[in-house]
């Protein structure tokens, strides 16, 4: 008979208030509590509890805190990921997020999910599955990726975005539901905002 941890990392249904899946989100809560009250010059210690509580990360990283997610150990960040403000991952499934990703404020990514009906509601079920984001990646503010959802690399959500479905790579993606707006082109590295282009060097 399958654990309850068993069944939430293979999305098969499950409730997430057993014994172990208790213990493994207090122990996740008390090292973002960790890290969120930790000194912000500490940052050797405060790379070490994100190494303890990831399961892989690059070399280099940095997480603004308040940070918060539900395990921990199902999350993976490439090289070179950067988090602002107030990021929430609910890691009931795997979270892989590639190189040289930035996430600007409130990004909420969410793995887990519960019925539309309220009776197996009522009974605590939950499901998740995981959610893939590529390399070279840009998630606007207040974005909401929600479960099974992958983005293609060099992507760019923009802000307030809730994404529901897949978004192909190398696209400018926004709205809710999040849908592709247009293609990123070889002459968008000209500008740094809308029509304003970099200084001449």
């Amino acid at each position: 008979m399958p654990t309850e941890k068993e069944k939430m990392l293979t999305g098969k249904p499950y409730q997430a208030f057993g014994e172990e899946l208790l213990k493994e989100r207090m122990l996740a809560r008390e090292m973002t509590f960790e890290y969120n009250n930790s000194h912000p010059r500490d940052q050797e210690r405060r790379n070490e509890i994100i190494r303890k509580l990831f399961k892989s990360t690059g070399e280099r990283f940095y997480l603004e805190a308040p940070f918060r997610c539900d395990y921990g150990y199902n999350i993976s960040i490439g090289e070179n990921f950067y988090s602002n403000y107030n990021c929430l991952i609910l890691d009931c499934a795997q979270v892989m997020i590639g190189n040289n990703v930035l996430f600007a404020p409130n990004v909420s990514i969410f793995t887990a999910g519960h019925p539309v009906h309220p009776e197996p509601r009522g009974k605590e079920y939950e499901y998740a599955f995981p959610i893939a984001i590529g390399n070279n990646v840009w998630i606007g503010g207040n974005v909401v990726i929600n479960p099974g959802v992958n983005i293609g690399d060099n992507t760019v959500i923009g802000a307030g975005s809730i994404v529901t479905k897949d978004i192909p790579a190398d696209v400018i993606a926004m709205g809710n539901p999040c849908k592709v707006f247009r293609a990123i082109m070889p002459e968008d590295k000209d500008y740094y905002f809308k029509s304003l282009r970099f200084p001449a060097e």
